[in-house]
């Protein structure tokens, strides 16, 4: 498969978004509310600040994913991303329409869980300006027992921030429902204020810094006992959810303008600021507030907004304040990113005749796929009924699972299927930064307590996914009971909208 050929895979939507607009989707994505909560849980988990560990071999791994990405994207710019890469390296009409299928699946749980995470985060934050939002109205427990699978815990945690995050995930949902040159613009006005907002912090912790207790590390910090790389394992779980992101734009590569050039720029650029913002940031937090404060914020609900006790005891009350409002416009940057890049994705799948094929509808006017950043925003709504920790742990799991390690080993398995394809951009080092990617997902699923809790997720997702594959390949006469590989319809109706075969 050509670069030249996926283009015409999606010919209706519009390609409007330059190299600038692609890095400040990514990185709006990437920092999010993410960074400015998860700090604590890091050092906490840590027991120090060797935590800096942490962020240091997060920003390595998420390179060597991104490597992974870059290399892919520029190959298959399609919209959908990773539906494209994996159907294409497993086989199209064989394993991989299975493989993608999945992939679109799971992303169906996975995204909205990724958007309602950052809805979450905002109400938190917003606590320090309003204590009432975290007033708790209501929560319960489930638990239940599948068999072959074991116990399946979740927890529903209803707050008057509850409400406020969903309010956020709509606004975001309407402020999307636009044609996507008009989205470019307001990508770069968001992202200057997510940079502004930590290049502030770093400044100010930077210019308040104090060496000794930044690096005061308690006794046996880098001892390589079993508690310390299970400690590891934690922060980098963390570490990872806040550098993801870093892909989006390749979701989004049937709107690229130049996207053999753009996308994997775009994808290595935003890593390597991002990556250099983190590092300083936490450097700088750890200099003012001491390590032994952040660990036990991590219990109490000061966690939430660490960034503006930070502030205040630089510069006062008002110092606080102003940053918990540029970090509430952080947090609905990435929020808005996400849902953007997103809902891309089934959209793809269903143009493809592999997903239900009300997804591949188009606005009339605007040309976007209006039902599914409608249906991620409705699912991501609900999701906000959902405890931060839990999201955040449940996500990188099942994604990790279903889609990433699949794709660091598949990006090997198709340069050996199709050592003759295009390949605008050719992974640095190959194979050393796919296999490091592989290895660091592993090692991530593995090696934290209770990790066994969100894989039993993934594998229900997976086990229902499979089913409804089976189900629909068996009624189509499609792999694996038939040979037949449907071609999509791309008739469109009088009204714009594309018709199901």
């Amino acid at each position: 498969m050509t670069t030249e050929s996926n283009s015409s895979r999606s010919p209706d939507l519009i390609r409007g978004m330059g190299l600038g607009s692609a890095v400040a989707l990514n990185m709006i994505d990437m920092i999010g509310v993410g960074p400015f909560i998860t700090l604590p849980l890091i050092v906490a988990a840590m027991g120090g600040p060797q935590a800096l560990l942490g962020w240091i071999l997060g920003a390595l791994f998420t390179m060597c994913d991104g490597l992974v990405w870059a290399e892919l994207g520029a190959a298959m710019p399609e919209a959908g991303g990773s539906y494209y890469y994996l159907k294409e390296i497993y086989g199209p009409n064989r394993l991989g329409r299975l493989v993608s299928f999945l992939f679109i699946w799971q992303l169906t749980f996975s995204a909205p869980l990724s958007i309602a995470s950052g809805c979450i985060g905002l109400a938190l934050y917003a606590g320090y300006l309003f204590p009432g939002l975290q007033q708790i109205l209501g929560q319960h427990n489930f638990h239940a027992h599948v068999p072959l699978v074991g116990a399946l815990d979740a927890s529903v945690l209803l707050t008057r921030g509850t409400f406020l995050a969903m309010f956020v995930c709509l606004l975001a949902v309407f402020l999307l429902y636009r044609r996507i040159t008009a989205i470019a613009r307001l990508t770069k006005l968001l992202w200057f204020g997510v940079v502004g907002t930590i290049l502030w912090v770093i400044f100010a912790g930077l210019t308040h810094f104090d060496a000794a207790q930044a690096f005061h590390f308690p006794p046996g910090a880098f001892h390589l006992s079993h508690s310390f790389f299970l400690g590891l394992g934690a922060a980098m779980l963390v570490a990872t959810y806040d550098y993801w992101g870093a892909y989006n734009i390749c979701f989004l590569g049937g709107e690229v303008r130049d996207p053999a050039r753009t996308i994997p720029r775009a994808v290595l650029y935003s890593i390597a600021i991002v990556a250099a913002l983190y590092i300083l940031m936490n450097t700088s937090v750890l200099g003012v507030v001491p390590w032994q404060d952040l660990s036990s914020s991590s219990h109490t609900g000061t966690h939430n907004f660490v960034i503006s006790v930070v502030m205040q005891r630089v510069y006062g009350h008002w110092a606080g304040v102003l940053v918990s409002v540029l970090i509430i416009w952080t947090a609905f940057a990435s929020v808005f990113s996400l849902l953007l890049g997103y809902s891309r994705v089934p959209y793809a799948a269903a143009l493809d005749g592999n997903y239900f094929g009300i997804f591949k509808r188009l606005h009339a006017k605007n040309r976007f796929p209006y039902v599914s950043l409608l249906v991620l925003g409705a699912v991501a709504t609900a999701f906000c009924t959902l405890r931060l920790a839990d999201v955040i742990a449940a996500l990188v799991v099942i994604r990790i699972l279903l889609q990433f390690l699949l794709q660091s080993i598949g990006v090997i398995v198709l340069r050996i299927r199709r050592p003759d394809m295009p390949r605008p951009f050719r992974m640095w080092l190959y194979p050393l930064p796919a296999v490091l990617a592989g290895i660091g997902f592993v090692y991530i699923l593995f090696s934290r307590p209770d990790f066994l809790k969100e894989i039993r997720y993934a594998a229900v997702l997976l086990i229902v996914g499979l089913a409804i594959y089976m189900a629909r390949s068996w009624k189509r006469g499609e792999w694996p009971f038939g040979r037949r590989s449907p071609s999509p319809v791309r008739e469109q109706g009088p009204a714009g909208i594309i018709n199901e075969p």
